[in-house]
C-alpha cells in the first residue's frame, strides 16, 4: 500500500481507500469480511455516508477492534427515511443523524465530518452560513466530536468556494476519466494542493458506468463534476486504469471507490502489481476526447526521456507549484533522481505526446520555478 498526506490535516491515508455504498444491504457477515480484508491489505479510511440503521450497525460490527487503524468520514446533512437515504439541511435531523453515527459505530468522533453533497448556489449559501451546517460542523469539532471538516460536491463552483473561505480541511469530488475536461477542474484541484485542502477522489468508474460493456453512456453530474451530458466510450476500460488516472491528478490524497465483495476489492488493489502499460489511461481519454489540447494528463506517454526524467510527474509538480510552492512540494521535486533541469531539449517528448504538451517549455519552467527557495 502507498500512503499520501491528507491535505493540512497531516494524517497519512492509505492512496485507495473505500467508499461503502455498494455493501449496502449485504449481509453482516459480507459486509465484515471486506471491511476486514481493506484493512489488511493497508487500507485506512472510509467513507461511510449511508445513514440506514442497520447499514451502520453492519459497519459498526465490522470495524469493532479497529477503531484505532482507520479513519471514519461521516456526513452532515445525509440521513435516513424509511429505509431511504435523503439529504437535509434541517439541523435537527442533520444532529441527529450525525450523534447516531457515533453511536452506532462506537466512536467519540468522526475524523472527517463532510457538509454532504453541495452543488447549487443557493443551497451552498445556506450549508455554509454560521447557523447553517457549516457552524454545526465547527461545533462538533469544538466538543471533540469532528475532527476535520470537509466538503463533497460535484460541481467546481461550489467545491472551489468552498476551498477558498478556508473552512475546509477536506474536499471530496468526482475524479474520472470521462471528466477529464470539465472546465475548472485542474484549477480547483490545483487550488486545493495550493491551500494543503486534502483531495478525496469519489466516483473513479463514474459510478460503475465506466467500465460497463456498452459503448454508449448518459453521465449526470454527480458522476462527472461537470455538466450531464452523452459519451462514447472506449470499448474496454479497466479499474486499474480509472484508478491510475485519479490518482495520477493534482492534489489527491486517495481515491475511493466501491467494493461489493472481496473481487471487487481486489480488482481495485491490482493497481499497485499492475504492469505501467496496464496502468496507461491515454487511450481512453484520447478516445474519450476529454481532453484540452495542450493540456497534461500525466500520463507520461512522453517516456523514456533520454534523460530520465518522468516528465508526467514533474509538470504534476509543477502545476501544484504554481499555486504555492510548499517545502512538501519541493522536497517532492528534489527527491527525484532527474530534475526539469537536465531536460536537454531533444523533442522526443512532443513527438510522443497524444495531447500536444509542450513538455520542453514546461521543463524550463520548472526547472526555473524549483530553483527558488519555498516559502
Amino acid at each position: 500500500m502507498e500512503y499520501r498526506t491528507l491535505g493540512r490535516t497531516g494524517e497519512k491515508v492509505s492512496a485507495i481507500s473505500l467508499g461503502t455504498e455498494y455493501l449496502i444491504d449485504l449481509p453482516r457477515e459480507h459486509v465484515a469480511s471486506v471491511i476486514r480484508s481493506a484493512v489488511e491489505r493497508g487500507i485506512n479510511y472510509f467513507d461511510l455516508f449511508f445513514a440506514q440503521a442497520a447499514f451502520r450497525d453492519n459497519m459498526g460490527a465490522a470495524f469493532e477492534g479497529l477503531r484505532d487503524k482507520v479513519m471514519l468520514a461521516a456526513h452532515l446533512g445525509a440521513i435516513d427515511r424509511d429505509g431511504q437515504y435523503e439529504k437535509t439541511r434541517d439541523l435537527a435531523l442533520a444532529e441527529k443523524f450525525f450523534l447516531d453515527f457515533l453511536a452506532r459505530y462506537r466512536t467519540e468522533r468522526a475524523d472527517v465530518l463532510f457538509l454532504h453533497n453541495v452543488d447549487r448556489d443557493a443551497d451552498y449559501e445556506e450549508v455554509m452560513r454560521d447557523e447553517g451546517l457549516l457552524g454545526m460542523a465547527r461545533r462538533m469539532r469544538r466538543e471533540g466530536k469532528a475532527r476535520f471538516i470537509g466538503f463533497s460536491g460535484h460541481t467546481v463552483v461550489t467545491s472551489l468556494e468552498a476551498v477558498e473561505t478556508g473552512e475546509v480541511d477536506v474536499l471530496m469530488y468526482p475524479v474520472n476519466i470521462a471528466g477529464n475536461a470539465v472546465p475548472g477542474k485542474k484549477d480547483l484541484f490545483r487550488t486545493c494542493a495550493a491551500r494543503g485542502v486534502g483531495l478525496v477522489a469519489m466516483k473513479p468508474y463514474a459510478g460503475g458506468k465506466l467500465l460497463q460493456r456498452e459503448r454508449n453512456l448518459d453521465l449526470d453530474t454527480w458522476q462527472l463534476g461537470g455538466a450531464a451530458k452523452k459519451v462514447a466510450k472506449p470499448e474496454r476500460i479497466t479499474p486499474v486504469e480509472c484508478i491510475s488516472y485519479a490518482l495520477s491528478q493534482v492534489g489527491v490524497s486517495t481515491v475511493v471507490p466501491g467494493a461489493k465483495d472481496a473481487g471487487e476489492l481486489e480488482g481495485a488493489l491490482r493497481y499497485f502489481d499492475a504492469r505501467e502499460e496496464e496502468r496507461d489511461f491515454a487511450a481512453a481519454v484520447a478516445e474519450f476526447e476529454e481532453y484540452v489540447e495542450g493540456e497534461c494528463v500525466y500520463c507520461n506517454h512522453c517516456l523514456p526521456c533520454p534523460s530520465a526524467i518522468d516528465i508526467g510527474r514533474t509538470i504534476r509538480l509543477l502545476e501544484m507549484a504554481r499555486g504555492r510552492m510548499t517545502p512538501e512540494i519541493a522536497a517532492a521535486y528534489e527527491a527525484m533522481d532527474a530534475k526539469a533541469s537536465d531536460c536537454v531539449q531533444c523533442g522526443a517528448c512532443a513527438e510522443r505526446c497524444p495531447f500536444g504538451v509542450d513538455a520542453q517549455g514546461k521543463m524550463e519552467e520548472a526547472a526555473r520555478i524549483f530553483s527558488k527557495t519555498p516559502e
